[in-house]
């Protein structure tokens, strides 16, 4: 391999990379302003409209807003842990899009270019690994701040994470047996002729619940349940930093977006579209899900919470890896 193409190769990474977290970090300020527009329309009153035509600078507002209020560090936290809790929380939800794939290859300048990141044989178990590690920066918030509410609320938050995951992981597997691969470019490419969605509907139904419990979404926002908590494992931050806890979150969304996209939706692939617009348009779709969702379904309980999770999601998730295997041996 010469020199100029491994410059272009990187050229080309870089250029991926700060595409990807400016769409991101974008859709992430305009998906808050559409969860509290939407929202308001359920609920029968108006969400933000002040800051500029329809209230679309509202997210420039609150960035502003968080940038310039005073970051406070309780005085008996740990300090170190505190300051850098919220930044595990927001670089693992990044991290975790640059294995999902937004369009079928380009050829650039002679080059065939990926639409994808970083295109891994083993892009599954990346995307869960970032996912287990970000339940750190929700322990570590709580536990750093020396409250006893924060604490409670990282507990719970950790508990939950570690419960959901199994049924995530699980919901996966039908669609790794069908695929033969751990790559999600794979994946996608195996559902040319059918969408996972229609020959595995049980694991699309698992995942998605999980994938809202994963992200801490109502009906699963136990680890904040501010009617209990105070605001849960971020009661103590001000500032950014609490801002960071909640560009997580909806990158989050954005994210188990895209994976529900890539395992059960077909990822890219739609007729006459753009492969990106595509995965977008599904992405959306399913963050439109989960906001509507929130608007109807009040919080669980903890121990419902739970055995939804232990007592129906896991056995049910087991069983069908077994009736997805069987199907596939006859």
């Amino acid at each position: 391999m010469d020199i100029q193409t491994l410059i272009i190769g990187f050229a080309v990474l870089i250029l991926k990379l700060g595409v990807v977290l400016a769409v991101l970090l974008t859709a992430a300020a305009y998906l808050v302003l559409f969860e509290r527009k939407f929202l308001g329309r359920l609920q029968i009153r108006y969400g933000p409209n002040r800051a500029g035509p329809y209230g679309l600078l509202q997210p420039f507002a609150d960035t502003i807003k968080m940038i310039t209020k005073e970051d406070i560090v309780p005085a008996e936290a740990d300090r170190a842990i505190f300051l850098y809790a919220p930044a595990v929380v927001g670089i693992t939800a990044l991290l975790m899009f640059s294995v999902v794939p937004f369009g079928p290859d380009l050829t650039l300048f002679g080059h065939e270019v990926k639409m994808v990141v970083v295109d891994l044989n083993v892009g599954i178990l990346f995307a869960f690994a970032l996912s287990s590690l970000s339940v750190y920066g929700i322990t570590l918030g709580g536990w750093a701040s020396n409250s006893k509410y924060s604490l409670l609320g990282g507990i719970r938050g950790a508990a939950q994470m570690i419960s959901y995951e199994l049924s995530l992981g699980l919901a996966i597997i039908p669609v790794v047996m069908r695929a033969g691969s751990f790559s999600l470019v794979d994946i996608v490419n195996a559902q040319a002729g059918l969408w996972y969605v229609v020959t595995e509907p049980v694991a699309f139904v698992i995942f998605f619940i999980s994938a809202m419990a994963e992200s801490k979404r109502i009906p699963f926002d136990l680890p904040e349940a501010e009617n209990e908590l105070g605001a849960g494992f971020h009661t103590e931050y001000s500032g950014m930093r609490f801002g960071l806890f909640f560009l997580g979150e909806y990158v989050a969304m954005q994210v188990l977006g895209g994976l529900i996209a890539v395992f059960f939706l077909g990822g890219w692939q739609g007729p006459l579209l753009p492969g990106p617009v595509w995965l977008a348009l599904k992405i959306f779709l399913a963050c439109l899900v989960m906001v509507w969702i929130r608007g109807t379904l009040p919080r669980l309980r903890y121990d419902q919470l739970m055995n939804l999770g232990w007592k129906v999601l896991v056995p049910i998730s087991l069983v069908n890896v077994i009736v997805t295997g069987a199907r596939l041996l006859w």
